[in-house]
């Protein structure tokens, strides 16, 4: 956006009524295609102004790296730990009012998604992978028997297999990181000694081929069609 309030935006996404939804340093904003236009008014409204929101718990909303609308039509954010701030746990806006949850004490997630089954799952780079399915979260990290100390991104593929992208400090040459791929009863590391293009996973997409697209540290784009990984 052309507009000086979004410095650091991270993420946006269009919800079932059509409004784009920016995370970014400054809070969410919410652009409305329909009816948000110079003449009218403006572009992009600050969504902690709306004043009929409930925000008890004087949640700020800042860095939000991830949002989800769920199959009820309720908003989900998360953020992870920043210098300036831990992070607010996971967030959950019913269109009415925020709350957060931060299960075991857990307050820095990075991802969302929503499983085919209806569930969500919320990754945090500290205590792992949670799910929740619209009445408890409960943690899996332990039952999948990946590390959870370093997890970064998460997706559910075409066949239902979760995979988990990997920090890698060793930036130079893929360090220790790579792609977690679990089937429901056993994990496989991919790397690039198998053709991965760098170890560092941040980022991951399908396409409606059901090809699954990687962004890994220092641009390097690869793509995975079920047998081997192109790099691009």
């Amino acid at each position: 956006p052309r507009s000086t309030l979004f410095p650091y935006t991270t993420l946006f996404r269009s919800d079932k009524s059509g409004k784009i939804w920016f995370g970014t340093g400054r809070g969410i904003y919410i652009h409305n295609p329909s009816i948000d236009t110079d003449r009218v008014g403006p572009l992009f409204k600050r969504f902690s102004d709306n004043e009929s929101l409930t925000n008890n718990q004087h949640l700020k909303l800042v860095n939000i790296t991830s949002m989800l609308e769920d199959r009820d039509g309720n908003i989900w954010f998360v953020s992870p730990y920043w210098t300036a701030n831990k992070g607010e746990g996971i967030i959950r806006y019913d269109r009415k009012s925020l709350i957060n949850f931060t299960p075991d004490s857990t307050y820095s997630f990075r991802s969302i998604i929503k499983r085919k089954n209806g569930d969500l799952l919320f990754l945090s780079p500290i205590n792992g992978v949670y799910s929740y399915d619209g009445k408890t979260f409960s943690n899996l990290t332990e039952n999948i028997g990946i590390k959870n100390d370093t997890l970064i991104s998460i997706i559910e593929d075409k066949n239902g297999n979760l995979w988990f992208g990997h920090i890698s400090d060793n930036i130079k040459n893929g360090g220790d990181g790579g792609l977690w791929r679990y089937d429901g009863k056993s994990l496989k590391l991919f790397t690039t000694k198998d053709g991965l293009h760098h170890n560092h996973v941040m980022c991951m997409i399908t396409d409606k081929e059901g090809n699954i697209w990687f962004g890994t540290r220092n641009t390097g784009l690869c793509r995975y069609d079920g047998q081997t990984f192109t790099n691009y």
